[in-house]
């Protein structure tokens, strides 16, 4: 499991991820398919979608006014909650109170849910 802003905007999102420092690991900055984007994961190690979606959502909330701009003029603001299938697990629920679900509506951003397919097994010889 793991929760990953995904932002695209026509502007470089350089200064926005500069600003969040230490409290954010970057994947990527930069030019992707003709606009900029920023993916990002929070430094501490999650505990919960719901919680690392809540700390997300307090980063922005704190955003100086021009960060807090280049957010608003974003053409996509999403938190993509990533999990990997596996053959033969139990179910597993990813909670998110509506408590989060109106801080994130309250930044802008929407929940994308993404489910991988489960990792193949190499073949012993």
């Amino acid at each position: 499991m793991n929760v990953d802003p995904d932002i695209y905007s026509k502007r470089d999102l350089q200064p926005l991820v500069d600003y969040f420092g230490r409290k954010v690991f970057v994947n990527y900055v930069g030019r992707e398919r003709g606009k900029f984007s920023a993916h990002l994961e929070i430094a501490k190690i999650p505990t919960t979608v719901d919680s690392t979606i809540r700390a997300f959502c307090r980063l922005i909330n704190n955003l100086p006014l021009p960060e807090r701009k280049m957010w608003n003029a974003a053409i996509v603001r999403s938190f993509s909650v990533g999990a990997e299938a596996v053959i033969g697990s139990p179910v597993r629920d990813f909670q998110v109170r509506q408590s989060t679900v109106t801080a994130v509506s309250a930044v802008g951003a929407e929940i994308v849910l993404t489910v991988y397919a489960p990792a193949r097994k190499r073949r012993s010889k």
